[in-house]
């Protein structure tokens, strides 16, 4: 398979094809697969991540700077990063997860941009790994407000509805897909007085609520 164009999109070549062809295999397709470069990418990113914000945000605090970083390294945050880069083009997956929508599943996307950090780790190192997740991760540090963007979906939407004096959202499980250990969830967040309705997806009820919160806001927000 040819990954030059994903290449390019993430500003870094490759010395060891092989190791971003492992970064974008699924386990339901075939081994090696990325769940260990997944492991392994989401160390690496917290740490660059936490670079970047300590050298961009100096008057900052511990406890702040760590609200950031949750919010840069959430699922949402990469998922929204890997839409853009069109991952899921380069996706390999099992026969099972292509008739399921795996293509565009959150957790999966986020999980195999995590294993692509990895990835660039073993391949060239520290200097590598942070060439990448820099060049992905750069606008959203760019356009960081510490005041809104430290705090997660759902807490901004509540402040914004509490500010309005308007009713709170409910969120409610609509669907569960998948094996007790490998389950994804379905939450639809509504929002009465705006007649909004959206759904979330993910691995857990919480992380669900927080993409239903995320879409909401999008929703509503001016």
């Amino acid at each position: 398979m040819d990954n030059s164009a994903l290449e390019r999109r993430i500003g870094y070549r490759f010395v060891r094809p092989e190791l971003l062809q492992q970064a974008l295999t699924h386990r339901s397709h075939s081994a090696p697969h990325n769940e260990r470069l997944e492991f392994l990418g989401d160390g690496v990113l917290n740490c660059v991540v936490a670079n970047e914000l300590y050298q961009a945000f100096s008057a900052l605090k511990e406890g702040e700077l760590s609200r950031l970083r949750a919010h840069l390294v959430r699922q949402e945050s990469l998922h929204l990063v890997a839409q853009q880069l069109k991952l899921g083009d380069f996706l390999l997956l099992g026969e099972g997860e292509i008739k399921s929508g795996g293509f565009n599943r959150p957790s999966i996307l986020a999980d195999t941009l995590e294993a692509l950090f990895g990835a660039a780790f073993l391949d060239g190192g520290f200097d590598g790994a942070q060439t990448v997740i820099r060049h992905l991760l750069k606008a959203q540090i760019d356009t960081l407000d510490p005041k809104q963007h430290g705090k997660d979906a759902k807490t901004q939407l509540q402040e914004l509805l509490q500010g309005r004096h308007m009713t709170l959202p409910t969120y409610s499980v609509v669907a569960t897909e998948g094996a007790a250990h490998s389950q994804m969830f379905e939450v639809e967040c509504l929002i009465e007085p705006f007649q909004v309705r959206t759904i979330g997806r993910g691995t857990s009820r919480r992380l669900a609520e927080q993409e239903a919160a995320t879409l909401a806001l999008q929703k509503i927000q001016p």
